[in-house]
């Protein structure tokens, strides 16, 4: 190897002999950035939408609340302000309860620059990154489009005024004068002032009232024409206690003796389990028992957080996977 000053005494040499062999510096030649590139020595900012709508959530869903050891709740993909020259439309956050292709798709349609999930989209860290992963795929459009997202999943379960509590207000039409409490209590945040906190909610009425009374009261808050029963063997009992959880909530709801579990979804031998400790059990998918909670609660919710500058749209792309079919057509 050659000593770096008769290295550099070669070069200058070449760069003499030959000119078309030169190394030219000058700025001309360099391939100049396009008007609103954020370079590496520019410092990348935080888009200012995602951190007025990232301080949003936190106030009102505290992350603290969620239940880190299973749970990816937070900013799961951050983006970056536009640098001089680039002309945004106007401020848009899109309300999902899952982060699908075609909920991607909508978003980057609407403009959006904000996604709010309420299911994470990642759970598990990620080795590499291709188009052949349906989750894979997601991220690199959203990334490519310069798109947020955000999932506050159990951390808004467990706050007040969350999913649960939601699920718990339906049956306020049964009575006025029921007891509320938490199924799981979790302590409270340093500086969260509000009513217990935690996982599924149990409602405690006045008087018993029948099976298809509380069913009924659930079906015309959903909008929905049925739902699974399983009731026990034995003659009806009337329901004197309700215990609901979002989602898959046999976790939650194990170790409760309310008459009556609401859940989105409920495996068969714990649903087995509960009948045969006296207990009704009624589903209705898992994440029908949580989106309508965007539109009712969250974007108005939002709305207050974020004033009426920024727009809040629910996804129309979002729906459960699974349907009911009738096969004797």
């Amino acid at each position: 190897m050659l000593p770096r000053t008769l290295l550099f005494q070669s070069l200058r040499s070449i760069r003499k002999s030959s000119p078309r062999l030169g190394f030219c510096t000058c700025s001309s030649h360099i391939p100049q950035p396009q008007a609103g590139f954020v370079t590496m020595a520019s410092s990348p900012q935080q888009h200012p939408l995602t951190t007025k709508v990232v301080h949003a959530m936190r106030t009102l869903y505290p992350e603290a609340l969620a239940d880190r050891s299973w749970d990816n709740v937070g900013l799961l993909l951050d983006n970056i302000k536009p640098g001089p020259g680039v002309q945004e439309t106007s401020p848009l956050v899109l309300l999902t309860n899952d982060l699908t292709i075609a909920v991607a798709e909508e978003a980057i349609q609407k403009g959006a620059r904000v996604i709010i999930s309420y299911h994470p989209f990642l759970f598990r860290g990620i080795k590499s990154v291709s188009l052949n992963d349906p989750h894979q795929r997601i991220l690199l459009q959203l990334v490519q489009n310069n798109i947020a997202v955000y999932s506050p999943h159990t951390a808004l379960d467990a706050a007040d005024g969350g999913i649960n509590d939601w699920l718990a207000d339906m049956l306020n039409s049964l009575d006025e004068n029921s007891k509320r409490s938490v199924v799981q209590p979790i302590a409270k945040p340093e500086g969260y002032i509000s009513a217990a906190v935690g996982y599924g909610r149990r409602v405690d009425f006045s008087r018993a009232f029948g099976i298809h009374d509380v069913v009924g009261a659930f079906a015309k808050a959903l909008d929905m024409k049925y739902m699974s029963v399983a009731t026990p063997k034995a003659a009806e009992k009337p329901i004197k206690s309700v215990a609901v959880c979002a989602g898959s909530g046999s976790g939650v709801l194990k170790d409760c003796d309310a008459d009556l579990l609401f859940t989105g979804e409920m495996s068969h031998h714990d649903a087995l389990k509960a009948t045969m400790l006296g207990q009704t059990v009624v589903t209705v998918f898992h994440s029908n028992s949580e989106r309508k909670y965007l539109r009712e609660r969250l974007a108005p919710a939002l709305r207050n957080e974020l004033g009426e500058d920024i727009g809040i749209v629910v996804s129309k792309e979002d729906c459960d996977p699974f349907e009911i079919w009738r096969t004797d057509e």
